[in-house]
């Protein structure tokens, strides 16, 4: 991404309805893979991979160390802005990292920027504990493509059965896989619809329209509860997608 959009995640990402709601579904799914966060959560290791400007690591250090990758040098500069410590500079294709060293991965909206999400995938399965779990999230639907995706430098958006079949071919067993923004998928169908038709502005912008506060709130509010929902449904639509999987060993066979 270039400079302005780096800016402009850094300046909303704590108060702009898409990113708190996200951040509030990966709390709430942490809460419930581990509970209340502890003083014992400090032997934990997770790794926020793709951390872009830095938010979700913040939230992410309450359950225990948090490891902050990301490719671009742009994003860890916003990153170390917030006071992140555990900084590293990395391919999510090739990571830098021994093989199962962290307990948890947490990739938002990153498998869309790689050019081969597939290798991504083997090496969350690489670095992962036994039993490890990996929270992903993703854009869905190749028909939402528009200047959105042109600006973020996205590859792909994807479709549910699809993502599922990577993470099962990259050895993971998926505990959950759902859309999630369902409530708000035909104000976003419309708006892409529309912005398709437009000459892309130069450079593109990511649509993310700035509200004012009562309804910033009110959107927040929305997705929250319809993401408490979605930690016990699967959504069939739904502008996101969401996987939870888990790093499964290979039962040992007599010889």
């Amino acid at each position: 991404m270039n400079v302005a959009e780096y800016e402009r995640m850094y300046r909303l990402e704590d108060t702009y309805w898409w990113f708190v709601a996200r951040h509030r579904l990966i709390q709430a799914i942490l809460r419930q893979h581990y509970g209340i966060p502890r003083a014992s959560c400090d032997q934990r290791l997770l790794l926020d991979v793709g951390c872009g400007t830095g938010a979700m690591s913040c939230y992410l250090s309450q359950w225990g160390k948090v490891v902050s990758a990301d490719f671009s040098h742009l994003a860890l500069q916003f990153s170390a802005q917030r006071g992140l410590k555990h900084l590293v500079g990395a391919d999510a294709m090739r990571l830098p990292f021994r093989a199962a060293t962290f307990d948890a991965i947490i990739a938002l909206d990153l498998l869309e920027h790689l050019p081969d999400d597939r290798a991504a995938l083997c090496e969350f399965h690489r670095v992962l504990k036994p039993d490890g779990m990996v929270c992903a999230l993703v854009p869905a639907y190749p028909h939402l493509w528009s200047e959105h995706d042109i600006a973020l430098m996205h590859h792909r958006r994807y479709v549910r059965r699809e993502l599922g079949e990577r993470f099962i071919s990259a050895g993971f067993q998926i505990q959950k896989l759902s859309h999630t923004m369902t409530l708000l998928y035909p104000v976003v169908a419309l708006q892409r619809r529309l912005l398709a038709r437009k000459t892309p502005r130069i450079p593109p912008q990511a649509a993310m329209p700035c509200f004012p506060e009562p309804v910033n709130a009110a959107l927040t509010w929305i997705v929250t509860a319809e993401n408490a929902l979605a930690r016990r449904l699967n959504f069939p639509f739904g502008v996101s997608i969401l996987c939870v999987a888990c790093k499964s060993e290979p039962l040992a066979t007599d010889t």
